[in-house]
């Protein structure tokens, strides 16, 4: 069959049905044991991750023996001030950066790769995100989430043979998911890929196609149109960035991150053997979701890093800047900002190699604690930033250049500040993960209870599903009455003398996780099937999920450390204060589970969307452009010039 001239535009689908969409892409088994899973259902299974998990010595060798080639090309070949200025990462840093081996950490050896673990490839990032965040997300988005990462999981022997070789040495690659009008609601995805004789005809546009201006090979996401022969729907497709019809048609530009090229990217009448295809047709968000599952991770990795940094300028800054006759860290209000940020790093490193070491070794599984880890990563990282520019005043608002202008130290806080930003949005909105997290933490639930509150399900399978229920809380409810929290001799191995008392805060998440479990079976009784629109209750559900999980692998790596002989002292003392601060932010968590501005912010809401309020923005200038909301992304050929750029 021959491509056809109209092509259809994002279809018109119910909220229900993109539920179904988003529903039908989740991996629905649980096979293996999940520590933030069972934190969710009020169980607190510390032997799922105490002893803290341990690297094989050979991937701890060529692991460090990389990390020390790669420092060294960071402090000697990469000038992040240059990227910033120009907007642009060198080419002959990316070159450079291939003849490392750099794009090829996670792939295997037998491909040209370097094989590293998931541990050191996140202290890669680290350090690369530290010499400049924008190298730090070209690398990243290459090999997270773009084709690396879905081959070496789903992709058959001939597409790993054909094209890994290619991404550990010479080709970048994107992953292209996003379009104008569709973000998180792949249901509405509009690019289509229909199939005539023994390929697949490409026609769309996307965007914010992180590495898509300097691609060499696409993993695109297309729908693919049900007919005889075949099932149709959203596939994965390895994508030849040169091929006829593939038009980088605008490279973006934002607050931060000035060095990623970004870009939107345009296919007309693109064809795609289907020997390209990754997995079956219809199998591509599962794909994509199966693939962030350990992709997420390299996000919050980056954010440890900038944490690390931030500690260090503030430190040096603190301690030589006086106000009122001492150093500016000695006064209270400052000094409790970098109480947050050492405590605050040492347990996002901490969730970071807790969670990376559990993916490495395969044994549980980590989707819920790598969503965790992006949720409280790139929360808990914008706050440090902001806090340091904060902690260094002006200077802090200044950028580097001007700085160095007029003979200071060139910081870049504002810069850092500017490129963390956009990890609370990357790979999943704040908003989004506490929607994707809430929905795994409630599974037990609607597992066993879930056609009593479907509209859709007939009474017999109602009742049904009442008896499954009744047998199921019966065993789970008493279990939340009393547990080892309540006992002053449980983790007692947690209480060293000499050393903070860590047993008393594995205590107190033993109890508030059983606490957490009643919460969310109170409000799923009181709400049943409105729970899903109680997105501000479930999110600060999922934010108490989080903090426990960050003081648990707090306070497992101060034990390991301790064990090790590794800064043990250090280690216990940092761990006790990010859980005495972590313990405040979960009490008040709980309190506005119940008690909140929730009904009312609708309300209000609803006001505004209505014209109510449209006094309040009288006296003022709006000095944006005119212009759609949104893109016209009529598929059709291009108009403009290609600007993509392969680097070579």
């Amino acid at each position: 069959m021959s491509a056809p001239s109209d092509i259809p535009q994002a279809p018109k689908v119910t909220e229900r049905e993109a539920r179904q969409v988003a529903e039908a892409a989740r991996e629905q088994d649980w096979r293996k044991p999940s520590f933030a899973k069972e934190l969710f259902l009020g169980r607190f299974r510390l032997d799922l991750i105490h002893p803290h998990p341990m690297p094989a010595a050979d991937d701890v060798r060529r692991g460090e023996a990389f990390l020390a080639r790669l420092r060294e090309f960071c402090e000697t070949r990469i000038d992040g001030a240059l990227i910033e200025r120009e907007a642009r990462i060198p080419d002959e840093v990316v070159n450079g950066l291939k003849e490392l081996g750099a794009l090829g950490m996670k792939i295997e050896p037998k491909y040209g790769g370097l094989g590293l673990t998931q541990v050191y490839y996140n202290k890669a990032l680290a350090l690369v995100g530290s010499a400049s965040p924008s190298l730090g997300a070209l690398l990243s988005a290459h090999q997270s989430i773009g084709v690396p990462q879905p081959l070496k999981m789903f992709g058959t022997q001939e597409q790993k043979d054909a094209f890994l070789p290619r991404l550990a040495s010479t080709d970048i690659s994107a992953f292209l998911l996003t379009e104008p009008d569709v973000g998180s609601d792949p249901a509405r995805l509009a690019t289509t890929a229909v199939p005539d004789g023994d390929d697949y005809v490409l026609d769309g546009v996307k965007l914010w196609t992180t590495n898509g201006v300097v691609a060499d090979l696409l993993v695109v996401m297309a729908r693919v149109p049900q007919s005889e022969g075949h099932k149709g729907g959203i596939t994965a497709f390895v994508v030849e960035a040169d091929s006829e019809g593939v038009t980088v048609e605008h490279r973006n530009a934002f607050m931060g991150l000035r060095g990623i090229e970004n870009g939107v990217t345009r296919f007309h009448r693109v064809r795609v053997p289907a020997a390209n295809r990754i997995g079956p047709e219809g199998a591509g968000l599962k794909i994509a979701l199966t693939t962030l599952n350990t992709g997420r991770l390299s996000l919050p990795a980056m954010c440890v890093g900038v944490g690390k940094w931030s500690l260090k300028i503030a430190r040096e800054w603190t301690a030589v800047r006086e106000q009122w006759g001492r150093p500016v860290a000695r006064h209270e209000a400052v000094g409790a900002k970098i109480s947050f940020i050492a405590a605050t790093t040492f347990a996002l490193e901490a969730v970071v190699d807790l969670s990376s070491q559990m993916a490495d070794e395969n044994r549980n599984d980590i989707r819920i604690e790598a969503a965790l880890a992006k949720l409280y990563g790139s929360e808990m990282g914008w706050l440090i930033s902001d806090e340091l520019v904060q902690i260094r005043g002006g200077r802090g608002f200044e950028t580097a250049d001007s700085l160095a202008a007029r003979g200071e130290r060139a910081v870049p806080a504002e810069q850092m500040l500017r490129d963390m930003r956009i990890n609370r949005i990357f790979e999943g909105s704040t908003e989004i993960m506490h929607l994707l997290i809430a929905r795994e933490a409630v599974d037990a639930h609607l597992k066993v209870a879930g056609d009593i509150i479907d509209p859709d399900k007939p009474l017999s399978a109602k009742a049904k599903a009442g008896a499954n229920a009744a047998g199921f809380y019966a065993r789970w409810l008493p279990k939340l009455v009393s547990g080892p929290g309540q006992l002053p001799s449980a983790y007692s191995e947690f209480k060293v003398p000499g050393h903070p008392d860590l047993s008393a805060h594995l205590r107190y998440v033993e109890r508030s996780a059983r606490k957490l479990a009643r919460s969310t079976f109170y409000a799923m009784s009181r709400w049943q099937g409105r729970m899903e629109t109680k997105q501000g209750f479930l999110g600060r559900i999922v934010d108490i999920g989080a903090e426990l999980f960050a003081m648990s692998a707090a306070c497992v790596r101060a034990e390991h450390l301790r064990v090790n002989g590794d800064h043990g002292r250090e280690a216990y003392q940092l761990a006790d204060v990010f859980c005495r601060q972590s313990r405040i932010r979960v009490e008040e968590l709980f309190t506005r589970l119940w008690s909140n501005t929730d009904d009312i912010d609708r309300r209000v809401v609803d006001g505004v969307l209505s014209g109510t309020y449209t006094w309040l923005e009288e006296g003022v200038i709006d000095p944006s452009g005119d212009g759609p909301w949104i893109a016209d992304a009529t598929p059709g050929p291009a108009t403009g010039e290609n600007v993509h750029r392969p680097i070579r």
